[in-house]
């Protein structure tokens, strides 16, 4: 795992031209997914996506665009939160397998089960032992996925300290977002220098052949967005033909028969 990305190499200046240099990036790639989406349902293929990044990374913008276009009936976003009084008890993992997709289908993670080694590690809600045991844990559970079949993109949107701060302020200035902030994103930032060095070991332990992180600078979202697409796109197209079935020449003759219609329209 010495090849996992290093947050100190990422450059946070990467951004787009224009606004007409995303909207074209943006909408082209939309359509390649779209048709990738359709291929999964008719091939029965599954596909797993976890996002993961600081708060007021774009996790949600991003989310959103990648999600556009797609058919509501194959694919949901699990949005990761507290686990329940009943979750407490179990495994951590237990409520992340009840939403494995089911073949054809996308699910997509909003965080995910990289809780145990960031916010329940930073919360000391587990112990030193159970945090650091479950970096094999998790790879062991993405290797089952993998060997299951199933598509496996993780991406990390990554923003500076400075930015994530304009954010915050931009989001009390604003009476639709200001609901956005809350007591726990203000204490999260209090703990910076821990989550930085917890994302760094995160990533140098469960970046795998098999479930690679990709680090996206988030600093200029319209760059951002692009670029999950980006990932998404190129990774499922490397396992995943995009292509549906056809009708043959002759079931449209005899569908148009059947409809009675004429042979050329």
């Amino acid at each position: 795992m010495s090849d996992a990305p290093q947050l100190d190499n990422v450059d946070l200046n990467l951004r787009l031209a224009d606004a007409e240099s995303y909207q074209g990036r943006l909408k082209a790639l939309q359509d390649r997914l779209t048709r990738l989406q359709a291929a999964c349902f008719h091939q029965r293929r599954r596909a797993v996506l976890v996002f993961e990044g600081w708060d007021a990374s774009g996790k949600g913008g991003a989310i959103r665009r990648l999600a556009e276009k797609l058919d509501p009936r194959s694919y949901r976003v699990h949005a990761t939160g507290k686990p329940s009084d009943t979750e407490l008890n179990e495994h951590y993992l237990q409520r992340f397998w009840r939403n494995i997709p089911q073949q054809g289908h996308i699910a997509i993670f909003d965080r995910s089960w990289y809780g145990r080694v960031l916010v329940e590690r930073i919360e000391k809600l587990a112990s030193s032992t159970a945090w650091r045991r479950a970096y094999r844990e998790i790879n062991e559970f993405e290797r089952q996925l993998h060997d299951d079949g199933i598509v496996l993109v993780k991406v990390l949107l990554h923003i500076s300290q400075d930015e994530q701060l304009r954010r915050f302020v931009e989001r009390l200035d604003n009476p639709d977002k200001n609901w956005k902030l809350n007591e726990e994103d203000l204490r999260n930032r209090t703990q910076a220098n821990d989550y930085r060095r917890a994302y760094q070991d995160m990533l140098d332990n469960t970046h795998t052949g098999h479930a690679p992180w990709t680090v996206i600078p988030g600093e200029h979202k319209w760059y951002a967005r692009v670029a999950v697409l980006e990932v998404v796109v190129a990774t499922l197209e490397r396992f995943i033909e995009p292509a549906v079935p056809r009708l043959s020449d002759a079931q449209i003759r005899a569908a148009k028969k059947a409809l009675g219609l004429a042979p050329g329209k």
